[in-house]
């Protein structure tokens, strides 16, 4: 039944409807990008989810290339402002749906310009997925982290020539992008990051060779790292082996920090499911923008 909810909400964004002869669903969902909740996110809360308006903003798709390759991202920025401060928002395991949308609004209004890239893009479509499993072996597990690091390098390209300001670069991101965000911390000089209860161990495999904890002594980025002690796929003493790590690393290592929530389970930022926590969400989305404040992200 979600499934075709959503489908009608994207038939309704096009002349005519989705049809045959008209866009793929691919395009539909292009055209839609920020509208709508991913099929695999289900079940969803009927009235919880915030709504971050796009008036005075300018926000919607656009796309930039990276090795040829045309990667579509979610933009939002104060309309006819440059030398914005730009913050990579990085989407959680259903990509770029309503709620990393509305994240990066709620970014935008805080005088950042906000870009979230499709990052599987190449591989597939998370939004059409209904069932787990499927999203995670046919399109999440084949999508590398050396592609996923050079299209955010190309985001922050593209911020560079519409409006932004790159010297003052952040990162973000949600459970997969939680992962991704202490990754990129580690990749390239931004000026800081904030992890949302992101994976910090694992074992290494083909497309994601190295992990957080794997990388943590080398961070050139410092980190703040926002867990729940009640998220079950995250044990808390993998926080522990991260906070090892990083004591014993580079100055940018050693100025990350946690903030662990005692009763958030996992995805509590995310309004728009029963997961929802709304006192550590909004606490922790405060502490996001004091952290890139007090690292020079603003």
């Amino acid at each position: 039944m979600l499934r075709d909810d959503l489908k009608a909400q994207f038939d309704s964004l096009l002349p005519g409807g989705f049809t045959e002869q008209g866009a793929t669903r691919r395009t539909a969902l292009k055209a839609a990008l920020g509208v709508g909740y991913a099929a695999a996110a289900a079940p969803l809360m009927a009235q919880t989810a915030i709504r971050t308006s796009s008036d005075g903003l300018a926000a919607g798709e656009v796309t930039y290339e990276v090795d040829g390759f045309k990667v579509p991202a979610y933009r939002a920025a104060p309309a006819g402002r440059t030398g914005l401060p730009v913050v990579l928002v990085i989407q959680e395991i259903f990509g770029v749906h309503e709620y990393i949308a509305d994240t990066a609004r709620r970014f935008a209004r805080a005088g950042y310009l906000a870009i979230a890239p499709e990052l599987y893009a190449r591989q597939g479509d998370p939004t059409s997925y209904g069932e787990m499993a499927k999203l995670m072996s046919e399109v999440v597990s084949k999508v590398p982290d050396a592609q996923v690091m050079a299209d955010l390098d190309g985001a922050l390209r593209w911020a560079a020539d519409n409006g932004g300001d790159v010297s003052k670069a952040g990162v973000t991101g949600f459970c997969w992008g939680g992962r991704i965000t202490w990754l990129y911390a580690a990749h390239r000089p931004v000026k800081a990051g904030v992890a949302w209860y992101g994976r910090l161990v694992g074992a290494p495999g083909e497309f994601t060779p190295r992990h957080p904890a794997d990388v943590a002594a080398g961070l050139r980025a410092p980190v703040l790292g926002l867990y729940g002690a009640a998220d079950t796929g995250i044990p808390l003493d993998t926080v522990d082996k991260m906070k090892a790590a990083l004591a014993t690393g580079s100055p940018a290592a050693r100025a990350s920090q946690f903030v662990v929530y005692p009763d958030a389970p996992h995805a509590f930022h995310a309004d728009y499911r029963p997961s929802f926590r709304q006192g550590p969400a909004a606490d922790g989305f405060k502490r996001a923008l004091e952290w890139f404040r007090q690292h020079g992200v603003a």
